[in-house]
């Protein structure tokens, strides 16, 4: 039997059916519940093993943001979004009888958790925001920038796991080819035979200078909007993206905000770090009291 019973729904706009992973927890009294948010060509698959995990207490709640994983494509690629996103998971929410929950959201899943916060903390018990901030670097985004929407011709899954070991390498210096090949099965799937990217290319539009944007103006605007929510930062030792200054400046300007580093590793940590889980754990223990 699956870990997870999957949701399909209506996208806020009613433009594309979505999808969900439900790690549904039954049991006496109120579980919380927790929504893990990925990055910007990624999707549901990279939270399987901190989902696996907080699903022993937690109801947690994994989506696939429209044109990633089983989400459907959007015909318009402006629709590409974190404003629409955020609707989309609000959406999902309500479908799910979920008022208030924990959220997990790594790179662009970390920037709608703030813009959620900010535009419904009632909605928020508390939030992980991981390897982003309100300030972005440009190494990462010109890094980012190179590969998203631009992969070679894949035909074997040897070639799927080269192409994800060369756009990711420099994050995880340690992995082997057995994690490698792990990261090509979470962003590829099976057509035909053949690996195929999981996500729309037409994702790559936030780079353009008159597509979508990558993220909201004035993000410390809306990071001073959160100081009454609970926060745990977590950054990768190695990462390109978000800086240690900008790390350090969140801490300032979030005096209540935890902080974990997770060493060796750079833009994004994918959460099953030691670390990372130890952190993520205790923060959320702490939160249950505000369910």
């Amino acid at each position: 039997m699956p870990a997870y019973q999957d949701v399909f729904y209506d996208s806020h706009d009613l433009r594309v059916k979505l999808y969900a992973r439900d790690y549904h927890r039954s049991g006496g009294g109120e579980i919380m519940p927790v929504i893990c948010m990925h990055g910007l060509s990624r999707n549901s698959a990279d939270f399987e093993v901190i989902a696996a995990h907080l699903s022993e207490r937690y109801r947690v709640i994994v989506p696939d943001q429209r044109g990633r994983g089983k989400s459907g494509w959007d015909a318009e690629p402006a629709n590409y979004s974190p404003a629409l996103y955020v609707q989309d998971v609000f959406k999902l929410m309500g479908e799910l009888g979920i008022a208030r929950a924990a959220l997990i959201g790594t790179s662009m899943g970390g920037i709608m958790a703030m813009i959620m916060g900010m535009i419904a903390p009632q909605a928020v018990i508390g939030m992980v925001i991981n390897d982003v901030g309100p300030e972005l670097d440009v190494t990462g985004l010109a890094r980012i920038k190179s590969y998203v929407g631009k992969s070679p011709p894949i035909n074997t899954w040897a070639d799927a796991t080269a192409r994800a070991r060369q756009t990711n390498a420099a994050a995880f210096p340690d992995y082997d080819d057995a994690d490698w090949l792990a990261f090509a099965k979470r962003t590829y799937h099976e057509v035909e035979g053949v690996p195929v990217s999981s996500y729309d290319p037409a994702i790559s539009g936030a780079f353009d200078p008159d597509g979508p944007v990558v993220a909201p103006p004035d993000m410390w605007g809306i990071w001073d909007t959160l100081k009454g929510i609970p926060v745990l930062g977590v950054r990768g030792e190695l990462s390109d993206l978000l800086s240690e200054a900008t790390f350090g400046q969140m801490l300032e300007r979030h005096s209540a905000m935890r902080a974990v580093t997770v060493a060796r590793v750079g833009h994004a940590p994918m959460l099953d770090e030691p670390e990372a889980m130890t952190a993520i754990d205790a923060f959320l223990a702490d939160l249950e009291t505000r369910v």
